[in-house]
């Protein structure tokens, strides 16, 4: 399951990086199609055959909204930014989104017959309750009454909101410590967070045998998932501490295509002495990210179209990524309920499912996100805060 994901509002004064907003809609796509072949898997009881590694694409939001916050933020701490404005800011970017993904949740769990994966019932009651607690981000406790699908999801409702959990806890730890750091210190703790995270993934210590960790509320998860969140976030912002652009053509179809070519790398067997699937990932998150962030930052959109398709993707990453897995979870229900295992079979009602929530995030965008975002900041922002 996947942050998760947010991007940072950049200040106004400050040019928009285009190619990492146009990377960060490539990996929300890319993550919605793993996402459809997780039910596959899911249905059939089988391994992922496609997009393997698609759940990376947390990580590399993550590593993305450190860089921006950091280049966003960084320079306005006791000038035109307090503690109260950076927190309005970030809950105004994000938690709209975030109560239109559980709406949507609730709806299609009723639509779905209000039925736990193994066939229980629920009342809807406990469904409200868990609307209101997602609402709220209260996360479930595994096997509460209110944990309504029944396979421990911290939101049942919506399962990838789990990183936008860590996402906000990344954002309170940068406005109350991160921030204070200097570079050499923020180095420092980057590298410790480093080799914890390289420790976490090399070793299995979550027993999945890849990290794709985060998303349920015990202590092996917790600690990965904070894990996943807390290096790239603090490498992002380093990397905005020392960016400087080098010269590089084609930087977004190259990035792309790198990122398509990562996520697609088969699940790789073997764990002794170590995991060697955690070694790829960390690989990936710890060296290829960074560099992917680097070269994306450097690069430039160098025509009106190539404008227009980096905005585009941009804009709908969030909402695609918020909104997309409530309908993830009817199409994994009528896999089930059909016994189709495979995307021969299925591939219309697949690109149907893919589409639509292509389609769903820009109207969710146009019509409630973009309006709701901008009568909250008219309302709650001051003037020097904007």
């Amino acid at each position: 399951m996947s942050k998760i994901y947010a991007s940072a509002a950049f200040a106004d004064s400050k040019p928009h990086y285009n190619l990492l907003d146009g990377l960060r809609g490539v990996a929300a796509l890319l993550v919605v199609w793993y996402h459809i072949f997780e039910g596959y898997a899911f249905a059939g009881g089988t391994l992922i055959e496609s997009i393997n590694h698609g759940y990376l694409a947390v990580d590399f939001f993550f590593i993305l909204s450190g860089f921006v916050i950091g280049y966003a933020y960084d320079d306005r701490w006791g000038k035109s930014l307090t503690l109260k404005d950076f927190f309005k800011r970030r809950l105004i970017r994000l938690h709209p989104m975030v109560v239109m993904g559980a709406v949507l949740g609730a709806i299609t769990f009723l639509i779905q017959g209000s039925v736990q994966w193994d066939g229980t019932h629920i009342a809807t009651s406990m469904v409200m309750v868990a609307l209101l607690l997602t609402m709220f981000f209260i996360p479930a406790i595994p096997g509460a009454n209110y944990e309504v699908r029944g396979n421990g999801e911290m939101f049942p409702l919506n399962g990838p909101s789990w990183s936008l959990f860590f996402e906000y806890i990344g954002n309170i730890l940068y406005a109350l410590f991160i921030h204070k750091l200097s570079t050499k210190a923020l180095m420092v703790l980057t590298v410790l967070l480093g080799i914890a995270l390289t420790w976490f993934a090399v070793f299995d210590i979550s027993g999945y045998g890849s990290i794709g960790v985060g998303w349920t509320l015990d202590s092996v998860n917790f600690l990965g998932g904070a894990l996943r969140m807390l290096f790239p976030f603090t490498m992002g912002m380093l990397l905005s501490r020392h960016f400087k652009p080098i010269k590089v053509r084609g930087a977004f179809w190259i990035c792309s295509a790198v990122l398509l070519v990562l996520f697609t790398v088969p699940y790789i067997e073997g764990t002794s002495p170590i995991s060697w699937n955690g070694l790829y990932e960390a690989f990936c998150i710890i060296v290829i990210f960074p560099i992917l962030v680097w070269v994306g930052a450097s690069g430039n959109t160098t025509d009106k179209r190539s404008t227009q398709i980096c905005k585009f993707l941009g804009d709908i990453s969030f909402p695609l990524y918020i909104v997309h897995y409530p309908f993830m979870y009817l199409f994994y229900a009528w896999l089930i309920k059909n016994q189709l295992f495979t995307f021969a079979e299925t591939w219309q009602v697949a690109l149907g499912v893919y589409f639509w929530n292509i389609l769903l995030a820009y109207i969710v965008l146009k019509v409630y996100d973009e309006p709701v975002r901008k009568w909250l900041a008219a309302r709650f922002l001051s003037k020097k805060s904007k």
